[in-house]
C-alpha cells in the first residue's frame, strides 16, 4: 500500500471523526440530569442539555416506568422546552442551572470546541492541499491540525464532565443523578478519530527511513576528489 493510499484511508476516517464533533457541537444531549422523585403518579422535570442550549422536560411518574433513581428516562413521553443559555441570549430571560460557576463552565467549553471545529477547518484544507502532487510537504500542518482538534475535542468533554459533577455535587439545584448523552459519546469518538488521525498524517509526512544500512550509504553524495 503506497503512501497516498494510506492519506486517502486517513481522510476517510478524518471525515467520520469531523462528523462526530460537529454533531457533538450542534446537539444538546452532552448530560441527562433528573430530580429526586418523591412520589409516584405524578409528573416530574428532567433535564438534557449541551453546549448552548437547556431543554426540560415534564415527565409522568407512575410505578410501572419508575427506574428507582430519580425523574427519567429521558426517553419517556412528555413536554419538552428548550432555551438557549442566558449568557449566549442577552437580553432573554430563560432559566438556567442556578450555580454560579456555570456559566464559565459552559462558555469555556463551548468556545474550546469552537477552536476543534477551526483547527478541523485549517487541517482539512491543508490535506486536500496534499493531494495535489508535489505537496507532500503540506500533510504535516494538517495532521498537527488535526491532532489539535482531537486534544481541543477532549479538553472540551472534559470541562463539560467538571460542569455536570459541580451542578450534581452542589446545595444549591436540585439535581440528584445524572448521565451522559450520546452528544457525548460523539465528543469522545470525534476526539480518538481525530487525534488519532492526526498522529497518522505526521508518521506518514516524516522522511521514509532506509531498509538497509546499504541503502543510506547508496543515496549519499560521493566525495570530491582530491
Amino acid at each position: 500500500m503506497n503512501k497516498r493510499t494510506k492519506v486517502k484511508i486517513t481522510f476517510f476516517v478524518l471525515l467520520v471523526g469531523m462528523a462526530s464533533m460537529f454533531t457533538a457541537v450542534v446537539t444538546d444531549h452532552w448530560a441527562v440530569l433528573s430530580p429526586q422523585v418523591t412520589q409516584m403518579n405524578t409528573t416530574c422535570e428532567a433535564a438534557h442539555f449541551g453546549l448552548w442550549r437547556l431543554c426540560k422536560k415534564a415527565i409522568y411518574i407512575s410505578a410501572v416506568n419508575y427506574n428507582g433513581k430519580g425523574c427519567g428516562p429521558i426517553s419517556l413521553p412528555g413536554v419538552e422546552n428548550c432555551t438557549y443559555f442566558k449568557h449566549f441570549t442577552p437580553g432573554e430571560e430563560a432559566e438556567i442551572f442556578e450555580v454560579k460557576t456555570q456559566k464559565e463552565y459552559n462558555i469555556s467549553a463551548a468556545a474550546i470546541a469552537i477552536f476543534s471545529l477551526a483547527f478541523m477547518i485549517f487541517g482539512t484544507l491543508c490535506l486536500l492541499c496534499s493531494f495535489k502532487k508535489g505537496n507532500d510537504y503540506v500533510l504535516k500542518p494538517a495532521g498537527m491540525f488535526f491532532a489539535f482538534a482531537g486534544l481541543c475535542a477532549i479538553v472540551s468533554v472534559e470541562v463539560m464532565r467538571q460542569s455536570v459533577k459541580r451542578m450534581i455535587e452542589s446545595e444549591e439545584t436540585e439535581w440528584i443523578d445524572y448521565s451522559y448523552g450520546w452528544s457525548f459519546a460523539c465528543a469522545c469518538a470525534g476526539f480518538c478519530f481525530l487525534f488519532l488521525s492526526g498522529l497518522t498524517l505526521l508518521i506518514l509526512s516524516m522522511p521514509r527511513m532506509p531498509q538497509n544500512p546499504w541503502e543510506s550509504c547508496m543515496d549519499a553524495e560521493p566525495e570530491p576528489e582530491q
